[in-house]
């Protein structure tokens, strides 16, 4: 295959794969899945666990729970600054420490050891979360 067939393919790949849709979420399903979540986090703005209070958690600037004491991790990757969006949460609800490590810029660890590996089941959370 010559080298301009070669990037074309690749050029259409990419195309393909960028219009390709996002996953749909089942709030029905990612409110059975919170069940698993809510050990630590509470959908009661104001009242934290382990974790924060996820009320209003879609688009909320990081390390703004009402009282809440973030971890050293969160707080690393809050000092270069993000908000808790769908994009955010995909990525964390599968590796939170990666997540952290990736904004940070540097190895930091989350205090949330769960993770989601499914990428339905995180469209599910997140679709449920957008309801809260």
């Amino acid at each position: 295959m010559s080298l301009s067939r070669k990037i074309a393919f690749a050029a259409t790949s990419l195309i393909i794969l960028s219009t390709a849709p996002a996953i749909a979420g089942d709030a029905g399903k990612g409110e059975k899945l919170f069940k698993r979540c809510a050990a630590c986090h509470s959908l009661d703005a104001g009242v934290n666990k382990v974790g924060p209070s996820l009320a209003a958690v879609i688009g909320r600037q990081c390390g703004t729970a009402e009282g809440y004491k973030y971890g050293k991790g969160y707080q690393a990757a809050c000092d270069k600054g993000f908000v808790a969006d769908e994009a955010f949460l995909k990525d964390y609800l599968k590796d939170p420490s990666a997540k952290l490590s990736e904004i940070a810029g540097s190895k930091q660890r989350s205090k949330m050891a769960f993770k989601l590996k499914k990428d339905e089941d995180i469209a599910d959370m997140i679709e449920f979360l957008e309801t809260k």
